[in-house]
């Protein structure tokens, strides 16, 4: 039997920040004791009687918390997988704190059939070092299917439902081109009840006609600062307003995906007046870079929607604080340097960002003096929450995915240090707070010291769901 104490270290969960123990048996938290109750020493003493074998880590002055649940990623299985696969990325989200993460469907095929999910699940076997789940995706035809997919699965395939996280619905079209334009279609899948819609929100003719504006203006020299005014906050706005008003007419469990600008993060605190299950995202790429960086970043700072202004930045930073962002998705998006080079049109949209995501935070919280609680809470706490997992939350009970870092620790993000199959980051040369000394996926060490693991580490995730 496989037990671990977690000793001393600052403990920290969306309702508190307290120096403590975590007791790990086998996969599973068994127990939290804190310093600040009577009993800590006498529990202590007895779970090391109880045990004879434990391992004890000693972590005075480093800090815990629940391992991310990132549930916007792009890890290019199947069809991509020059770019990234599995294997690969899921190092890579470790290696940041993340230790489950939900994939998007926009790959090769689509993850739009009841087949494809179930070849994806299929293929995923021993090699994930984190904890893996997929999102199904909708086109303009397939909302029966997915209807019935997420309230019954498909049995005769060995597709059960809570193997479904969520549908995808790409109000935009973005890398993959899975625009679902049908109203009826859209108006079908915000009917959905069983699962979470999370939608990517940017209107198309909007953005066709600022493309088009911008080609007569630079012809094939488009610099890349026009990503902003291409991907422009009113086509986000539009789509998002659409969105919200069918969300609230449905009383649909909705995660509004990557919002960029602060015009969307009031919309959002209003229309949870009338439906709190309206959910905000953003990515720690709108967190931390402005249209500023366009010029220095180029090609590897276009992704979609696209990054706004440092006024946007600062309310979107805001948000996090007062707790109007709920979860943090990374929306990692890896592409190769090569494919990031040339002309606007012809690079694709898209950033690896995953193994940044936690530092990035905690980096942002010692700059705007946002609680460590804040971060627990939307790094894992909240994604628990919406899609039914037992994890994210240092509770008895839950999975023993777990984070250790030094909070104050400084360290320079460099190229040679990802994990990506890209190589790459647009992080590289921040200097970032938070370095992460160790991370735990089911109780076991997934990386540690700066090694990771040569064994995978991770499982299939299961969503709460109507199973019948």
């Amino acid at each position: 039997m496989s037990v671990i104490l977690l000793h001393k270290a600052t403990v920290v969960t969306g309702e508190k920040e307290d120096v403590g123990s975590i007791l790990i048996v086998e996969d599973r938290i068994s127990d939290v004791y804190y310093t600040e109750n009577e009993d800590f020493d006498a529990r202590i003493e007895e779970a090391s009687e109880r045990y004879e074998d434990i391992e004890i880590w000693n972590l005075e002055g480093k800090y815990v918390m629940a391992g991310g649940i990132d549930a916007h990623v792009h890890f290019r299985e199947p069809g991509l997988t020059h770019k990234a696969d599995i294997g690969t990325e899921s190092r890579a989200a470790v290696a940041g704190g993340v230790t489950s993460v939900i994939d998007m469907p926009n790959t090769k095929p689509a993850t739009v059939t009841a087949e494809a999910l179930k070849d994806k699940l299929d293929s995923v076997q021993d090699r994930p070092m984190a904890n893996i789940g997929f999102h199904i995706g909708a086109t303009n035809e397939n909302l029966e299917e997915i209807r019935s997919l997420v309230a019954y699965g498909k049995p005769e395939i060995g597709l059960k439902a809570s193997q479904i996280a969520g549908v995808k619905v790409f109000m935009g079209s973005s890398t993959g081109n899975m625009l679902v334009d049908d109203s009826a279609a859209i108006s079908g899948l915000f009917g959905i009840k069983e699962k979470p819609v999370a939608v990517h929100c940017e209107d198309e003719a909007t953005i066709k006609a600022s493309l088009a504006a911008a080609v007569e203006k630079y012809g094939e020299d488009i610099p890349f600062s026009e990503h902003e005014n291409i991907r422009s906050r009113r086509a986000c706005i539009k789509s998002t307003i659409k969105a919200m008003e069918m969300a609230i007419k449905n009383r649909t469990r909705l995660t509004l995906c990557h919002i960029s600008t602060k015009e969307e993060l009031e919309m959002v605190r209003a229309a949870k007046l009338s439906n709190p299950d309206i959910i905000a995202e953003t990515s720690c790429n709108y967190l931390w870079f402005s249209d500023e960086d366009y010029e220095r970043l180029g090609s590897r700072l276009k992704c979609n929607p696209s990054v706004k202004t440092p006024a946007d930045r600062k309310a979107l930073r805001e948000g996090l604080c007062n707790g109007l962002i709920d979860t943090i998705g990374s929306d990692h998006a890896p592409h190769l340097p090569s494919e990031k080079e040339g002309k606007y049109c012809n690079v694709p949209s898209g950033l690896p960002s995953i193994q940044q995501s936690l530092p990035v935070l905690l980096t942002i919280a010692a700059e705007e003096d946002i609680p460590l609680t804040r971060i627990a809470s939307v790094f894992s706490e909240k994604a628990s929450e919406i899609y039914g997992l037992k994890r994210g939350r240092i509770r008895y009970g839950y999975a023993a995915d777990l984070v250790i870092f030094d909070k104050d620790k400084e360290f320079t993000v460099r190229a040679e240090d990802q994990y990506s199959k890209c190589g790459w980051t647009p992080y590289e040369g921040e200097k970032l707070k938070g370095y992460i000394e160790a991370v735990l996926v089911n109780g076991k060490t997934a990386y540690r010291n700066g090694q990771m693991a040569e064994n995978g580490t991770g499982r299939l995730l299961e969503f709460k769901g109507l199973d019948r």
